[in-house]
């Protein structure tokens, strides 16, 4: 039995883009996780997303984790990127699209492209 920061760090590890959300990518149990989520899925990044609903340990423990106190949590290459408020901007200002390409990983153009026009 791992505890939760052990799970925590071998999910980041294990994967390069990892969501801490509520619920899953294509079931979001809120809508913060729901916005991230869907900028993901629509901007074609493969990511895992870990439901801190189904784990109490887990939806804790990312708190702690991250001296971060909401969810949903984004990590890229290991790195804690924000929550849904810094995904959002990061998203309309290109940075998102300049920390997927920075890291190596790869995510649709002409979608993120798409998501700025309509927020424009």
């Amino acid at each position: 039995m791992t505890n939760a920061a052990e799970t925590i760090q071998s999910d980041i590890d294990s994967n390069d883009v990892v969501l801490f959300m509520k619920g899953t990518s294509s079931m979001p149990q809120c809508g913060f996780s729901s916005r991230v989520a869907g900028v993901l899925n629509y901007m074609g990044v493969t990511y895992k997303d870990v439901n801190v609903l189904a784990d109490e340990e887990i939806r804790q423990g990312i708190k702690d984790f991250s001296d971060w106190p909401t969810i949903p949590q984004l990590y890229v290459k290991g790195e804690f990127v924000g929550g849904c408020d810094i995904i959002t901007e990061m998203t309309l200002s290109g940075e998102l699209d300049q920390l997927f390409t920075s890291k190596g990983v790869s995510f649709d153009k002409d979608a993120a492209d798409k998501i700025r026009e309509a927020n424009g």
